[in-house]
């Protein structure tokens, strides 16, 4: 029987000539030395060789590009360049005359090592699902407004830990911190005990702006590169200690995982749908109703140790990302080459459609457990009935580190422990 040529794709295979993701892969006979992919089906296409191996096809140009170790440089290239190497690679992928040439350059999925395909710049994380917000609200203020008085104005967000973003399979830490219950006199150190997940898609900025200069949703194609799928780990007890007055920090920035695939935002042209009604009007720099419908049809699943949890859908958020990349931008903050900025956890108006186990569990657990493997997947419509795949997003959970208490050392200068304080790096 003879061998299925990579080019002979399943039907309703997510990673087809529509999708066509960007990564980076090494390969075992060459650990240390990282290239340029683009996934097709179960394969994965080396662009480092595409120049060499396609010269009518690939400009001479964008070869330094695509033989980077990561996508940054691409990233920067800006819109043009990245509609010319996508034009290119699908012609190498579609073009039988092409195939003699490209089939030395596919390799398999499972005989290569996936990486953080660009190197992450800045990272904001937003909160931009009404359903999720409202659910949160209620947990924590049964008694007052679900929503906070700006909420519906403007999309809030925070700035995140940009090195602590970390590409799918990487193990995920149980962290320690401060937690304290309500019922509590003092707050007590330990590892979390609610630790959670947050369902989110992110975006991946390549053309930077000029500090000083906003940038408005209408510019948001000339920014934006493209879409992936993000797990923003939360430890729910560190953070409602110590979220107030300044927002989220420990409980947010041990681990924020992405997938090792960047599909591109053009992919996604047959996703777009407008955003829920608005209640308000809004200030002129967030009124989208002249600009490309801000909203994605992206159907998100998430999955705790192989069983379905949840599946949140993205057409249901109230803030798109558009408006999100011109709030972010509107005081004069300036865009960065490999900035990545979250929607916030999906979450939609049925049970089943809910982005957190805090939302899940209504605030009573239970939460994550040492072992537990959660997965995120997704998909968009794409042209002709085709599904357009984000790469999925999976994390291990591993326990927390041991605390080693520290004994106080007689006549100890400045610098050394306190009795009873504990150091995590016990030698």
């Amino acid at each position: 029987m003879p061998e299925q040529s990579p080019f002979d794709l399943a039907e309703g295979d997510p990673f087809g000539p529509h999708t066509l993701p960007y990564g980076v892969f090494s390969t075992a006979d060459a650990p240390d030395r990282r290239r340029l992919g683009v996934r097709y089906g179960s394969h994965v296409l080396d662009l480092s060789a595409l120049p060499s191996a396609l010269p009518g096809v690939v400009r001479p140009a964008h070869a330094e590009l695509l033989a980077a170790p990561n996508l940054n440089p691409l990233l920067a290239a800006g819109r043009a360049v990245w509609q010319e190497v996508r034009a290119a690679v699908r012609t190498a992928v579609t073009a039988p005359e092409h195939r003699p040439a490209v089939t030395p350059l596919l390799r398999p999925l499972d005989e290569v090592t996936l990486h953080l395909p660009f190197e992450v710049a800045d990272y904001v994380d937003f909160y931009s699902s009404e359903h999720h917000a409202t659910n949160v609200g209620r947990i924590f203020r049964p008694n007052g407004a679900a929503l906070p008085p700006n909420w519906k104005h403007l999309p809030i967000g925070y700035h995140g830990r940009s090195g602590t973003v970390v590409v799918t399979g990487t193990p995920v830490v149980r962290p320690n911190g401060q937690r304290k219950a309500p019922t509590d006199t003092v707050p007590t150190f330990g590892p979390s005990a609610r630790l959670d997940i947050e369902a989110e898609v992110g975006f991946v900025v390549g053309a930077p702006s000029e500090h000083g200069e906003p940038v408005g949703q209408d510019a948001f194609r000339d920014h934006v590169f493209g879409i992936c799928l993000v797990n923003d780990w939360s430890a729910r007890d560190i953070q409602a200690w110590e979220y107030q007055p300044l927002g989220p920090f420990l409980g947010k920035s041990f681990a924020t995982s992405v997938s090792a695939w960047i599909t591109p935002v053009d992919a996604f042209d047959e996703a777009r749908t407008p955003p829920p009604a608005r209640d308000f009007p809004l200030l002129p720099y967030l009124d989208d109703a002249d600009v490309e419908p801000g909203g994605i049809d992206i159907r998100i699943e998430v999955t705790l140790n192989g069983e379905r949890l949840s599946t949140p859908p993205f057409s249901a958020m109230y803030w798109t990302a558009a408006q999100q990349l011109a709030h972010m931008t509107v005081n004069g903050a300036s865009l960065r080459t490999g900035d990545l900025f979250a929607s916030g956890t999906v979450s939609g108006p049925e049970p089943d459609q809910l982005g957190c186990l805090l939302e899940i569990t209504q605030g009573k657990g239970p939460y994550l457990q040492d072992g537990d493997e959660v997965t995120l997947s997704a998909w968009a419509p794409g042209p002709d009935g085709a599904r357009i795949g984000l790469g999925e997003v999976t994390g291990h959970v591993l326990p927390a580190p041991e605390l080693v208490t520290v004994p106080a050392v007689a006549g100890a200068g400045a610098g050394s422990a306190a009795p009873g304080t504990t150091s995590r790096d016990a030698p």
